[in-house]
């Protein structure tokens, strides 16, 4: 099973876009929090941030919804041309037709669930998305604490994978460092989201740190 290393720009110098991306240019993807004040209290970037970073980034997009009404919102960021579009099931009206309808345009369908959001309504619809991403911190800010209370839903998550042989990411975002990401790989993750983990040092020896961590543990 391939384990992969998202750097969040949210931990990345604003002015510097370009640059910081080719910092990390070892990273698997680049996950963007797109936040609009309502569904979190924070507000970051919006589809023209994301269409310009399309046409600069050296790996491809991962995009976070932390947005009201992604039915509306999402197809427009697989449109842009981004790899994986992954939206909150709290906010969707419809989380399978959006699915589908991200799929059609040609994106990677993402599922996110907040820390006190039960996964079980998932277990029935996982073969609707490719990604389904467990938050491990309250969504709208970066440098907050891991929540190992998290880890039962990555369990349930990868025992239905594992029983339905699906090829789907299971994701885990905030504050994962070389020691937390140990944590949610044995949990069943395989996806990680880190930020000023990352950022917070040389980007290229912090992506190789958290691989050589997390090697041995992803579940196969």
């Amino acid at each position: 099973m391939s384990v992969r290393i998202n750097p969040s720009i949210l931990a990345a110098d604003f002015a510097n876009f370009e640059s910081e991306l080719g910092r990390i240019a070892t990273a698997d993807l680049v996950h963007v929090d797109i936040m609009d004040n309502h569904f979190v209290p924070n507000l970051t970037f919006g589809l023209t941030m994301v269409e310009r970073l399309q046409q600069v980034t050296p790996i491809p997009l991962d995009i976070h919804l932390m947005i009201d009404d992604p039915d509306r919102w999402a197809p427009g960021y697989a449109e842009a041309g981004a790899f994986s579009v992954t939206f909150h099931a709290e906010a969707a009206m419809d989380a399978t037709a959006l699915a589908r309808r991200l799929r059609d345009i040609g994106a990677r369908a993402g599922i996110a669930i907040k820390p006190g959001t039960p996964v079980e309504p998932l277990l029935e619809i996982l073969p609707e998305f490719d990604q389904v991403l467990v938050m491990t911190v309250e969504p709208g800010f970066g440098g907050q604490s891991f929540m190992a209370e998290t880890m039962p839903k990555l369990h349930l998550l990868r025992e239905a994978v594992a029983k339905s042989g699906q090829d789907l990411w299971l994701q885990v975002d905030g504050g994962i460092t070389a020691d937390t990401i140990v944590i949610a790989a044995e949990a069943g993750a395989d996806t990680f989201v880190a930020g000023s983990s990352v950022f917070g040092g040389v980007p290229a020896d912090r992506i190789a740190e958290l691989r050589a961590a997390v090697e041995g543990h992803v579940h196969q």
